[in-house]
């Protein structure tokens, strides 16, 4: 299983963004797929997860802003995020779970700053 995690950039406080996660295998064989984030010197952080089509959790600092979504005959799942703060910045990464092992994308940059 690849993923490939795109949609990031320079976005300016308060704007909107669509994160994609393009995978190479069924994703309607993966169990869950989620979104984390990194930003530099602190630890990774959950940002949302799907589980089957429906089944959604929100990290707290998203929570309200974000949705998150999957397309199984498209074999991709997206991040949609508004009102985006400059705490949002980071390098974000697309991980599922297939058979018990987990799998992440190389992830893509998010930068909140004006």
């Amino acid at each position: 299983v690849q993923l490939q995690a795109s949609g990031g950039g320079l976005v300016p406080p308060g704007g909107s963004l669509r994160l994609s996660c393009a995978a190479s295998g069924s994703m309607s064989s993966f169990n869950w797929v989620a979104w984390y984030r990194q930003a530099p010197g602190k630890e990774r952080e959950f940002v949302a997860s799907i589980a089957g089509l429906t089944s959604t959790k929100y990290g707290d600092s998203v929570k309200g802003r974000s949705t998150i979504s999957r397309d199984n005959a498209q074999n991709t799942a997206c991040l949609q995020m508004h009102n985006l703060k400059p705490e949002d910045t980071g390098v974000y990464y697309c991980v599922t779970n297939r058979r018990g092992d987990n799998y992440w994308g190389q992830g893509t940059q998010v930068t909140v700053s004006s």
